[in-house]
């Protein structure tokens, strides 16, 4: 019983993540949220006029707002750890905060 106890505590064992995980993570969900931006603003709402288009036409659309709010929710999340970490502030504020800078970074 104890070498499973000692397998087991071998197996749990914390693990840190690699030093650039962080930057490699905000890189990659802010290049997801600026693809969904501009899968979104080269929509064509013409496509729209005729309902046989309707299934096809929204999908795209649909997928870039799920991907693009998904990316810049985990954005907001990284960025207002991030920030919580170096100083002790109100954590709702800070998420206020960096919301505003995703929706900038996006706007641009």
């Amino acid at each position: 019983m104890s070498d499973f106890e000692a397998m087991l505590r071998q197996a749990l064992t914390p693990v840190d993540p690699p030093a650039d995980l962080e930057p490699r993570l905000e890189s990659t969900l802010g290049s997801l949220v600026e693809l969904a931006a501009d899968e979104l603003e080269a929509w064509e709402l013409r496509a729209m006029k005729d309902p046989r288009n309707w299934p096809r036409a929204a999908l795209g659309p649909a997928a870039a707002v799920v991907i693009g709010g998904s990316a810049a929710a985990g954005l907001v999340i990284l960025r207002t750890r991030r920030g919580h970490r170096r100083q002790s502030r109100n954590v709702v504020a800070l998420a206020g905060r960096e919301a505003l800078r995703v929706f900038r970074d996006v706007a641009r």
